[in-house]
């Protein structure tokens, strides 16, 4: 502290001695569980790094003290106007979580170290959607997430705080844009629907080509499936007439030779 620091000291002291015990009101300071303390000594750190939780002594008029909460601390990111890699305006919004291990350098290195979070968190938003594209941003927000923590992390180390975790809130698409991927995939599902309607045809036909080829294969098989025709259509209750006509008979023209 030098000469003028230890004259200072000791009057301080002097002065404490002297308004004892109305001066412990001021020299006296309690920190929280969740808290610690910087105090500054003529304008050095004290040694010992940060104070607390607790009780800790400080001498009025010479210390300076800066409270830290340790605590995580959960921001908004606000939605960024994000031009992706394939020329598309999306908005996007996350949510960052954060907390300050080393309260010194919090203190010492940076102004205000929340403030300076916040505001590289939105920068490192825009920066890391600015290089991918729209499919990506929509079906890969965990390695997003990932990505921007780890940034944010390496960024803020020398400030004292570590990113715990970023999470992607919601990717807000151009009304036009809504409605263009819609069509798409009402177009899509249309397309799929007509490829599953053609091969149930495709199988039914060849399962009719089968039963026709065992029909074939018994002269008494068609004239049982006819039978069983007859049986189910009486069975309704309808004013349907069925005449049944033996095959016979049209086997007869069937093979009957040309004039």
């Amino acid at each position: 502290m030098g000469f003028c620091g230890a004259v200072l000291l000791f009057l301080s002291y002097t002065l404490i001695f002297a308004t004892f015990p109305f001066s412990l009101c001021l020299c006296i300071k309690v920190v929280a569980e969740y808290e610690r303390t910087v105090i500054f000594r003529l304008g050095r750190i004290l040694e010992g790094g940060a104070k607390g939780p607790g009780l800790f002594f400080i001498v009025p008029c010479m210390d300076m003290i800066r409270k830290v909460d340790l605590r995580t601390v959960t921001f908004d990111v606000p939605p960024q106007e994000v031009l992706t890699k394939d020329s598309v305006t999306v908005a996007v919004d996350a949510v960052v979580y954060y907390r300050i291990y080393n309260p010194v350098i919090a203190v010492t290195n940076v102004e205000d170290a929340d403030r300076s979070t916040r505001l590289l968190a939105a920068t490192t938003l825009r920066n890391v959607l600015g290089t991918k594209n729209l499919s990506e941003i929509l079906s890969e927000r965990e390695s997003i997430s990932n990505m921007m923590q780890n940034m944010l992390d390496d960024a803020t180390d020398p400030w004292g705080v570590k990113v715990e975790r970023v999470e992607v809130k919601d990717v807000r698409l151009p009304v036009q844009l809504q409605r263009a991927m819609a069509a798409e995939a009402e177009a899509a599902r249309e397309a799929r629907a007509k490829v599953i309607a053609a091969e149930g045809e495709q199988k039914a036909s060849r399962a009719l080509k089968e039963a026709a080829d065992v029909i074939n294969e018994s002269p008494f098989a068609l004239q049982l499936r006819y039978l069983q025709t007859l049986n189910t259509i009486s069975a309704e209750k309808n004013s349907t007439i069925i005449f049944p006509l033996p095959l016979e008979i049209l086997a007869h023209f069937m093979h009957k030779p040309p004039l």
